[in-house]
């Protein structure tokens, strides 16, 4: 299974084994990584699994598609590596994909 690893608003890295196929929102919602609110539970209809990809993984990890952009304008603080975490799928070429988990409150 590839390791995400997800770094917490209050700096704390997390680093947990994800299946493939599940996005990066559930990952962190199943091995409880603090922030990752996820509110409307995958849907791309809140912007509570905001997240910032490391600057390594942006090529990799690609950009948002118009719906998830249109997300992103609710979200706090949105920068150029922003993404939701829900709409990331989890595949092995994201092992050791790092993640900053916004401020989500």
């Amino acid at each position: 299974m590839p390791k995400i690893i997800y770094v917490d608003p209050a700096g704390a890295r997390h680093e947990c084994e994800v299946k493939n196929g599940l996005s990066v929102m559930e990952g962190a919602v199943q091995n409880g990584v603090p922030g990752i609110i996820a509110i409307c539970g995958g849907g791309c209809a809140c912007s509570t699994c905001h997240a910032y990809v490391d600057e390594a993984w942006v090529e990799r990890v690609g950009g948002p598609n118009t719906m998830e952009d249109a997300t992103l304008g609710l979200a706090n603080d949105r920068r150029a590596t922003s993404r939701l975490t829900c709409q990331i799928e989890v595949t092995p070429e994201l092992d050791g994909l790092v993640v900053h988990v916004a401020q989500n409150d």
